[in-house]
């Protein structure tokens, strides 16, 4: 999810001024998400028609979402009436980490020039994705892998799709030969109908499992800036699971490998009032009693690894611009190692909600969002939380404050994350924004 931001509350331009009078819309309005998807009511600055500028900004490109969510969203913002420039739909090159073809090549080359300037030990730590080819450009290279390591599960999935759309696992080079052979078409047919490219990824065949079921993670990360990098880890997320037993012995039933909301919700045995989801706070209730606090403390700092490096990898091609932010949805999964793995980063993840806990998390993630934004110029630029997001880079690794001291002096450095934590969002915000109100009168 990508959007404009601006500061302050200025007088409207009178183009938008003279539309509104025409509209004869008022000052309030209010974003929508869920039921028939994204919407727009009310008004917000912009010289855009209400709904195609509602759908590029917080819809992805070239999809709108579909009516899947039980529970519609709404964030009330008439304050963000005027005073912002019109929303950049994204920030220019953000196809570079979300595209899954995009994101290996960057992290791949992002390791050899960390092991050319840093040192094997610092490109080691991008060592967090399978290992991937693109298709059909990389498939003489993937028939020699394959070749090496015959009788491993392999995973095919379309670059720009999502929901678990076109992705197939297989043993056997013949079981890709219907899309080799569509590859192979004739000059006439390839003009009438481009061809789809494909990543050939080593599958994960000894995933972590909980009740013998295969899960992976949804984390938000949200980026202000990618030059310098400011990112910020939001507290809560949540785990998605499988409907049915894990098994290598079916590896065409997506119900057991798929853990895709939308894949899940079709099995005949999905309950709709269980769902498949935990949040991420009872997850690391659930791991740290399994395996304590040391080793879940170690997990969840790797994670923290991949947000920053996966980052870091495209700092150099996506065009940043302090107009822009961007929201994006991580997909981890733990193997039974306790070792991260990114799955994928998702440029637009889901706000349809499948359950009343679901859509708390997500209303308190939009808002949240907004108040980093900060479109009222409230914050410092100094703050370290806000809501549910912690600081995690500011050109640089951030430092946690423990009971009001920071830990980069005491030499002990601990990052500034906090996922699957208490999040106490609602007193951290009446404690941020009181302070402000201070500030403002004392200056008044």
């Amino acid at each position: 999810m990508g959007g404009g931001r601006g500061r302050g509350r200025k007088r409207a331009p009178a183009l938008l001024r003279q539309r509104d009078a025409q509209a004869g819309e008022g000052r309030g309005g209010h974003f929508q998400a869920g039921w028939g998807g994204p919407q727009k009511s009310g008004r917000r600055c912009n010289v855009q028609t209400e709904e195609s500028m509602f759908e590029d900004s917080w819809c992805a490109k070239g999809e709108r979402a579909g009516p899947e969510s039980m529970y519609p969203i709404q964030v009330h913002s008439p304050e963000y009436s005027y005073g912002c420039p019109p929303p950049q739909a994204w920030l220019g090159g953000s196809e570079r980490l979300t595209r899954k073809n995009y994101m290996v090549k960057n992290l791949k080359r992002f390791r050899k020039q960390l092991e050319r300037e840093v040192g094997k030990l610092e490109a080691a730590k991008c060592d967090f994705f399978p290992k991937t080819f693109e298709l059909p450009s990389d498939y003489h290279l993937f028939v020699e892998e394959f070749r090496k390591t015959p009788g491993i599960t392999w995973i095919m999935k379309p670059v720009a799709r999502s929901q678990g759309k076109g992705i197939f696992l297989f043993r056997k080079l013949k079981d890709i030969m219907d899309w080799r052979k569509d590859v192979g078409r004739s000059d006439d047919q390839k003009d009438d109908i481009p061809v789809e490219n494909y990543v050939a990824q080593r599958y994960i065949e000894n995933p972590y499992l909980i009740g013998g079921r295969k899960f992976d993670l949804r984390v938000y990360v949200l980026v202000m800036s990618y030059i310098p990098l400011r990112a910020w880890l939001y507290r809560d997320g949540f785990v998605r699971f499988s409907n049915t037993r894990f098994t290598l012995s079916s590896i065409d039933d997506h119900y057991v490998h798929l853990t895709n909301v939308a894949v899940q919700k079709t099995s005949p045995d999905y309950d709709p009032e269980k769902g498949c989801k935990w949040m991420i706070q009872r997850f690391r209730q659930y791991l740290t009693s399994k395996h304590g606090p040391e080793m879940v403390e170690t997990l969840f700092r790797d994670m923290d690894n991949i947000f920053i490096k996966s980052l870091q990898s495209v700092q150099k091609v996506i065009i940043s611009d302090k107009h822009c932010f961007e929201l994006y949805g991580y997909d981890i999964l733990i193997d039974q190692d306790l070792k991260p793995w990114l799955l994928e980063v998702n440029a637009s993840p889901s706000l349809a909600a499948s359950s009343q806990e679901d859509y708390q998390l997500k209303t308190c993630l939009l808002e949240d969002t907004l108040h980093i934004v900060d479109m009222e110029a409230r914050l410092t630029g100094k703050e370290k939380r806000v809501g549910g997001f912690d600081l995690m880079w500011n050109d640089g690794p951030v430092s946690r404050e423990e009971e009001g001291i920071d830990t980069a002096g005491t030499g002990n450095f601990v990052a500034n994350t906090h996922l699957g934590c208490n999040n106490d969002r609602k007193k951290q915000l009446r404690q941020l924004f009181c302070s402000f109100h201070s500030q403002k009168k004392v200056t008044s």
